[in-house]
């Protein structure tokens, strides 16, 4: 990758957090300000970025347009979703849908709680896949080889006391969660947030998404979100069905 290619697409993904100055782009680069407004000159241009009347610089609305179409592209989410706002309404709980990337979950939709408390999640974010129930999904979809090498990939960050710490646990847990056919996140990615994620199957039957439902803790205890799981299960096997996806 070019060095100029580098930097455009470090300056992207930094103000994908928030907007920046000149000042602050050209501290993240690492280059002096001149260099930096060329960049950004290049991006502007072409609508990736805009610089508001503070002078401080944001994502562009070509952006906007692209996002829309990535989504577009994922055929599943178009599938899914009538069956995740159905579940969503039902339980009134955030509903997630998932699916793996070049060694990383992401979300590709979302349907907020209705619950004051919210999650901090959101469409195109990536997800640990070691401590969440989506990533545990996906993984436990894969062959046996597949997963040992995932695994092995994988940095152990312990988001809480619950986060499992190495590859050899993981893949312990990961044949549980494809003999039950589910997996769960007890506060293993935040500690107040316990979660269950089901498997979305294709036509072939292999795992193409996750969903799952996420509830914080001042909602319902764990033992409660257990619950949910029949609502879960059935709503990942009507997606699957309308996937094409015959079990019998």
């Amino acid at each position: 990758m070019s060095q100029s290619l580098a930097r455009a697409l470090s300056i992207l993904v930094d103000l994908g957090e928030g907007s920046r100055s000149l000042d602050d782009l050209a501290a993240l680069l690492g280059v002096h300000k001149t260099t930096a407004l060329r960049l950004l000159r290049t991006l502007e241009e072409e609508r990736f970025v805009y610089r508001d009347s503070a002078y401080r610089y944001r994502l562009g609305s070509r952006l906007f347009a692209l996002s829309s179409r990535a989504l577009e592209q994922r055929p599943v989410r178009g599938v899914a979703g009538p069956h995740l706002a159905r579940l969503n309404q039902t339980t009134g709980h955030a509903v997630h849908l998932g699916a793996y990337e070049d060694g990383e979950a992401i979300y590709i939709d979302k349907y907020e709680s209705r619950h004051p408390v919210r999650m901090y999640s959101r469409i195109g974010l990536r997800m640990p896949l070691h401590c969440t129930a989506i990533g545990k999904v996906l993984l436990a979809g894969m062959t046996r080889t597949e997963r040992e090498k995932a695994a092995a990939g994988i940095e152990y960050r312990a988001f809480t006391p619950n986060s499992i710490a190495d590859a050899r646990s993981l893949l312990a847990e990961l044949d549980r969660v494809a003999a039950q056919g589910y997996a769960v996140d007890h506060a293993e990615h935040e500690t107040f947030i316990n979660c269950v994620g089901a498997p979305i199957r294709d036509a072939a039957g292999g795992v193409v998404a996750a969903v799952s439902i996420s509830v914080p803790d001042v909602i319902l205890p764990y033992e409660k979100v257990l619950e949910l799981l029949p609502e879960l299960l059935a709503t990942a096997r009507a997606i699957s069905k309308d996937s094409g996806w015959d079990p019998y």
